[in-house]
């Protein structure tokens, strides 16, 4: 990589490594892990399907974090999903820090958008594959809000969903948000 131009790798890329011998495959893992760049398998499916706009510093119309802070979300998360044998279960999250959604977090099964300083709006029931707006469910809401709230969704998804059920469906089949069948019905 070219560090004039700081390239950087999402979790959503693939980089190919060829012609490694198979006793090198230990020591060129360590080295991607040393440098953020972890082997497929360390990180959990909620990190992998995550996105986040650059926000504050370099976009001036961001209200709230979320390139800096969505990890950290995601930690606490995680934490929650394992609490609940759903450690590996791939849900879709994405994050904005204003309303403009370059993250696109009006197609996640779980969006946030940012409202002022440390505060979001969450949606909820958007497609796995992003083929459904997802809903409004908690406005202007902070961290401890959201992960309580969250946290008792995620406990009832684990008791009560169906088998192969994503999250989105999970919480529109439960009644915590209406499915938007079009566009125009996405703020009713």
């Amino acid at each position: 990589m070219d560090a004039l131009y700081g390239e950087r790798v999402s979790s959503r890329m693939n980089i190919q490594i060829a012609n490694v011998a198979a006793d090198e495959r230990a020591s060129i893992d360590a080295l991607l892990c040393t440098h953020g760049l972890a082997p497929e398998k360390a990180l959990s499916q909620l990190r992998r399907n995550s996105i986040a706009c650059v926000t504050l510093p370099t976009c001036g119309l961001a209200m709230a974090e979320s390139e800096r802070y969505l990890p950290s979300l995601i930690d606490k998360l995680e934490r929650v999903l394992a609490d609940h044998g759903l450690r590996n279960e791939p849900i879709t999250i994405r994050m904005s820090g204003c309303p403009n959604g370059c993250s696109r977090p009006y197609i996640a099964e779980i969006g946030f958008t940012g409202r002022a300083s440390g505060k979001y709006n969450v949606y909820l029931g958007g497609g796995f594959h992003g083929e459904r707006l997802n809903k409004m469910y908690l406005e202007n809401v902070g961290e401890a809000v959201i992960l309580a709230e969250l946290g008792k969704i995620i406990e009832h998804f684990a008791r009560e969903r169906r088998t192969g059920e994503h999250f989105g469906d999970f919480v529109i089949r439960s009644g915590y948000v209406n499915e938007v069948t079009e566009g125009r019905l996405f703020n009713d």
